[in-house]
């Protein structure tokens, strides 16, 4: 990099070049030889010497390339070597994530925001940070994720679904009223009267029913009335009844398969997401001890090389390793930040609230199950097949309920119930002589009841395959949910071997990662007092230093895959509830080794 008029391959060509200070010691029996050197014969450079010439020169060229392309430092750093330049402070946004617990959490801090919020502004900081263990995150999990909850409303939803075509074996009772109200106009005309038929004096000219030619009558009227009644409906022969019954039954087991497999797998993403925290946290401790660590190693060169122990080259490595540390110790803090706010996501806490990681890192027992006894407990009341089963269940029964629409249906019905009407007629009028010898009551109120009892048949002959192709639909579905069972099935196999294997892999690796972390801890105080002691070069303690971080680093992911592995085998044989209302303690451990996965 360019720094102060000087390229970087300017300063290591340097670095590299022959220190004037350091001369060939010459003994007395080799005074002769060189002050009368025989002539030599120059002979030519072969190829190897050439194409290694040319090497260098392109090597050359390209770094002084690249160092072209680095921007030159910021006002005021020009003239300032590359050791010397002071690393810029950490910005708040990636200290406050990282800050310490201010103490505990505390259930009423764990409330879940409501579902259809948004965070207020201010409130999306890092804000209060609090530490919680293992069992006490799964508890709030449990308690908060959204996920969980929308599989107990669906559990509530198909137990609702299942009361309703439960009612379908009871009678039906239906309530009826009506109200009418109304005016209407009248008007009657007789072009041809009836006092020329014969009919008697009654019909004779000036008769009580006499209606002459021409004869008119108008009539507006008023008319309200009501009917009430109840009716009753009563299916005697219906069979689709008892299939939709038996399928709404059928869909709440698999509601319920779904919960209990949703618990499982919430309690793993639990346990995944807090083990990470702690991985990450451990990690920035192990970075924070490799910082320090350089800076006290950076201060013993800076010493040696004043006292003229040891050259410059062993500063500016350690200067190189301590920057290196640094941007491995930053990254780990992101790390940090990042995993606390995975494990917030997952219990569903407050924007403003910040979850730590207060247990300690402790590796899970072994396994106490062989891999046979796992697999065939955990195919033992799987609540994940269980949920398939019951799908496939659900759609068998689905098409007997369509296939049975092309059945009679037989009810019974009943009925009962009565009507008033009141009538008002106004403005009578009478032209020609009158009409129609109707007699008209100004106001008239009537009423009455009436009661009903039958049977009714339905059967549909006819629907053009309607019937037949959605029955089919559901008879394939049913199949396909079958291939879904055998697939779920070698995959919960696959999911448990590659656990299993991968807890004894991984609890075989913490017992080498912890001899090696042994040994290079003792490896690295005797490179240390060897090379304060001068014994021993800067690129010793260097290899050892690395050699020691990169030993803690596999303890650290060998104890984290050992629980990771436990938790994934525990997630196929948890025993866990169907039903909703059912406490719900964390169960961290496999208790019982002979627990089937069903509960």
């Amino acid at each position: 990099m360019r720094r102060g008029g000087r390229s970087w391959w300017a300063r290591a060509a340097g670095l590299l070049a022959w220190p004037a200070a350091v001369v060939p010691v010459v003994s007395p029996a080799m005074a002769p030889a060189i002050a009368s050197p025989a002539p030599q014969v120059r002979r030519p450079p072969d190829a190897a010497i050439l194409r290694l010439e040319r090497s260098w020169q392109q090597l050359d060229q390209q770094l002084r390339a690249l160092d072209a392309l680095i921007p030159a430092e910021p006002t005021g750093m020009e003239g300032v070597a590359p050791e010397f330049l002071a690393t810029p402070p950490l910005p708040r946004s990636l200290l406050a994530p990282n800050a310490a617990p201010s103490g505990p959490l505390v259930p009423a801090d764990s409330l879940p925001p409501a579902p259809l919020s948004l965070p207020e502004p201010g409130s999306l900081g890092a804000g209060r940070i609090a530490s919680l263990g293992l069992e006490q995150a799964v508890a709030i999990a449990f308690a908060n994720n959204p996920a969980l909850q929308g599989r107990r409303l669906a559990v509530a939803a198909a137990l609702a679904e299942l009361q309703a075509s439960l009612g379908t074996y009871w009678p039906r009772l239906l309530a009826f009223a009506d109200a009418t109200t109304g005016r209407s106009q009248q008007s009657s005309n007789a072009p041809k009267g009836n006092t020329q038929l014969g009919l008697g004096p009654n019909f004779a000219p000036g008769g009580p029913f006499a209606v002459p030619s021409g004869g008119e009558l108008s009539l507006g009227s008023y008319a309200s009335g009501g009917v009430v009644g109840l009716q009753l409906e009563v299916a005697l022969l219906d069979f689709a009844r008892t299939p939709a019954v038996r399928a709404a039954r059928a869909r709440l087991q698999a509601a319920r398969g779904e919960y209990a497999n949703q618990l499982r797998q919430l309690q793993l993403q639990v346990s995944e997401a807090y083990f990470q925290l702690q991985q990450a946290d451990q990690n920035v401790r192990i970075q924070e001890a490799a910082v320090r660590n350089d800076l006290v190693i950076l201060q013993e060169a800076l010493d040696l090389q004043r006292a003229g122990l040891v050259p410059r080259l062993d500063a500016l490595r350690r200067r190189a390793i301590e920057a290196s540390d640094q941007e491995a110790l930053i990254q780990a803090l992101a790390d940090r930040a990042i995993a606390r706010r995975q494990l917030a996501v997952v219990l569903n806490l407050p924007a403003a609230l910040t979850p730590t990681a207060r247990d300690p890192i402790t590796p899970a027992p072994a396994w106490p199950l062989d891999l046979e006894a796992s697999l065939l407990a955990a195919y033992r009341g799987n609540p994940e097949l269980e949920a398939i089963l019951a799908t496939r269940e659900a759609l068998a029964r689905d098409r007997d309920a369509v296939a049975a629409g092309l059945l009679p249906r037989l009810s019974l019905f009943a009925g009962g119930g009565g009507n008033a009407s009141n009538t008002n007629s106004f403005n009578l009028s009478l032209a020609n002589g009158g009409c129609c010898g109707t007699s008209y009551i100004p106001v008239q109120n009537s009423s009455g009841a009436d009661w009903s009892l039958g049977l009714s048949l339905r059967w549909l002959l006819f629907d053009a395959g309607i019937t037949g192709g959605q029955a089919r639909a559901l008879a394939l579905r049913a199949q396909a949910s079958e291939q879904e069972w055998a697939a779920r099935r070698d995959a919960i196999r696959l999911r448990l071997e590659t656990a299993f294997l991968q807890h004894e892999a991984s609890l075989a690796r913490l017992s080498a990662a912890r001899r090696g972390v042994a040994a290079s801890l003792e490896a690295f105080r005797d490179v240390r007092l060897r090379y304060q002691s001068g014994l021993s070069s800067e690129v010793d303690v260097s290899l050892t230093q690395e050699q020691l971080i990169r030993s803690l680093v596999q303890r650290l992911n060998a104890t984290v895959a050992v629980n990771v592995s436990y938790a994934r085998l525990l997630r196929e044989l948890l025993p866990v509830p169907r039903d909703p209302s059912a406490p719900l303690p964390p169960q961290l451990r496999l208790t019982d080794p002979a627990l089937s996965s069903g509960s």
